[in-house]
Order: structure tokens, then C-alpha cells, then sequence
């Protein structure tokens, strides 16, 4: 969205505060989610990594390049990131059959347990959380 596009002189105070309620739970999630991946060991990094490679559903393979898109980093940093993850014991990168210069990734029994984990924790904090981020951007449609 432009920001200079934005009509700013119908927005009302009670969307203001609607839309500073939404980021204010929005990022009490992410520092939610931060201290559940340091309990198991995972930086969060490395959660969000396992998240986007198990959840990914396209015809083919998690790649490195999809997880730098999924990340938004740049490719090297999730190159750099994989790396580290396969040497953790997270992942296995293999080359692709098709195509030699991709590689595939996928997680390891250990990670996935991991997932498993932190998706069960996540899922119930947004239980609890859906109503709140609902009710702060019910102001924001009028």
C-alpha cells in the first residue's frame, strides 16, 4: 500500500488506537512464540525456517531459494541459515534429481518432534488470541 495514498484524513482515533491494539498483540505473539522456540533450543529463526519447509505445499521440494523468499532474507543468508540447521541435526539437504544445482530440503525426525511441539503451543496461544486481534480490527472496517 503507498502511504502517501492513504487517505489519513478519515481515519477516526478509534482506529488509530485499533490499529496500535493490533500491533501491540501482534508483536506480544512474536515475543510469545521467540521464548517457546528458546525453551526447546531453536532460535527463532530456525523455528520460522521448520515452519516454512514442513508447511510448504508446492508440487516440489522446499528449497533454499523458497526459504528465503518465505523469510524474506536474502538467498546467501538462508543458505548460510540451512547450513547451520543442517549441521544442528534440523535438516538434510539433498540435490535435486531433476536439476543438480537445486537442493531440497527436509526436516529431521528431531525436528519435526520439535515442530510438533511448538505447534501445539502456538496453536493455543492463537486460540486465545484470535478473538483480541478480531475485536482490534473490527474499528479499522468502519
Amino acid at each position: 500500500m503507498d502511504v502517501e495514498a492513504a487517505d489519513t484524513d478519515t481515519l477516526s482515533p478509534d482506529q488509530y488506537a485499533a490499529l496500535a491494539d493490533f500491533r501491540f498483540r501482534l508483536r506480544r505473539f512474536l515475543a510469545f512464540s521467540e521464548a517457546a522456540a528458546a525453551r526447546v533450543g531453536l532460535p527463532p529463526q530456525q523455528h520460522q525456517a521448520l515452519l516454512a519447509i514442513v508447511g510448504h505445499r508446492g508440487r516440489s521440494p522446499a528449497t533454499v531459494g523458497l526459504l528465503a523468499d518465505q523469510l524474506l532474507i536474502a538467498p546467501h543468508s538462508a543458505a548460510e541459515l540451512v547450513a547451520r540447521m543442517v549441521e544442528g541435526g534440523l535438516l538434510t539437504k539433498t540435490r535435486a534429481a531433476e536439476d543438480r544445482r537445486r537442493s531440497e530440503l527436509a526436516p529431521t525426525p528431531r525436528a519435526e518432534a520439535l515442530l510438533r511441539t511448538l505447534t501445539a503451543a502456538h496453536l493455543e496461544e492463537l486460540r486465545g488470541l484470535a478473538p483480541a486481534l478480531a475485536g482490534a480490527l473490527a474499528p479499522m472496517g468502519r
